[in-house]
């Protein structure tokens, strides 16, 4: 890693665990300078960063407009719905095929993490959530499988911040937990219905119910992922 990229990484970082954590809401601005400020960076390593969010469907950069978090329409958000069911219906395919053993255990390793969570940390739980979905994929050992499904679980965070109602992630922990128990037993028809009835739960929440993201303050905001780092 060059040391170009070394100073990116910590504001790339942190910029997307905020916005996938819903700490940093669609339509906010993201002011180079002010956030150039927050990590002692130039504004060059900035842009850097927003240009990879923004290929990644997170950041929405304009010319002359500077960088904002993207706000999908609900249109695009059923499309990526649509899309994810489907890579996630090969993540299914291909983990049942495998041996269950080393798989099952470091899913219940993140499973009791998200069960941790549950009560006490919001913004880690909504992480968790989507970090179960992506460990899932990169069990199956395709990187290329690995990184769709990590950009489009990204984007649907991102949805879900926009438009989703508030629901109870107890729901969700014990979905993983059926998708687990599935997988454990090799049942690829299981496992499949699972998962599509979980994600059918989670496009159902993304109901327009759009909240007021202005005055969010970006720098206080990042200043704390700066400080905390990953956990």
């Amino acid at each position: 890693m060059n040391k170009s990229s070394t100073r990116t990484f910590p504001v790339y970082d942190s910029l997307r665990r905020a916005i996938i954590e819903q700490a940093l809401k669609p339509g906010v601005k993201l002011p180079e300078d002010s956030i150039g400020e927050t990590f002692g960076v130039s504004r060059t390593v900035v842009r850097n960063a927003l240009v990879r969010l923004d290929a990644e469907g997170l950041v929405d950069m304009q010319p002359n407009r500077g960088a904002s978090v993207a706000e999908p329409t609900i249109e695009e958000a059923y499309d990526i719905f649509d899309m994810r069911q489907c890579l996630e219906r090969e993540v299914m395919q291909r983990l049942c095929a495998m041996d269950p053993a080393p798989i099952v255990a470091k899913l219940r390793a993140h499973l009791t993490e998200e069960q941790a969570t549950l009560g006490n940390d919001q913004t880690r739980s909504i992480r968790l959530a989507g970090e179960f979905h992506i460990l899932l994929s990169e069990l199956t050992g395709s990187r290329i499988l690995a990184r769709y499904v990590n950009e489009i679980v990204s984007r649907c965070s991102l949805i879900l911040a926009r438009f989703a109602q508030v629901h109870s992630a107890e729901c969700g922990v014990e979905e993983h937990a059926e998708i687990i128990k599935a997988i454990e037993a090799g049942d690829a028809e299981k496992a499949m219905g699972f998962m599509h009835s979980h994600l059918h739960g989670v496009q159902d929440r993304a109901l327009l119910n759009r909240g007021d993201g202005g005055g969010d303050n970006v720098g206080e905001i990042l200043s704390r992922y700066r400080e905390n780092g990953a956990k």
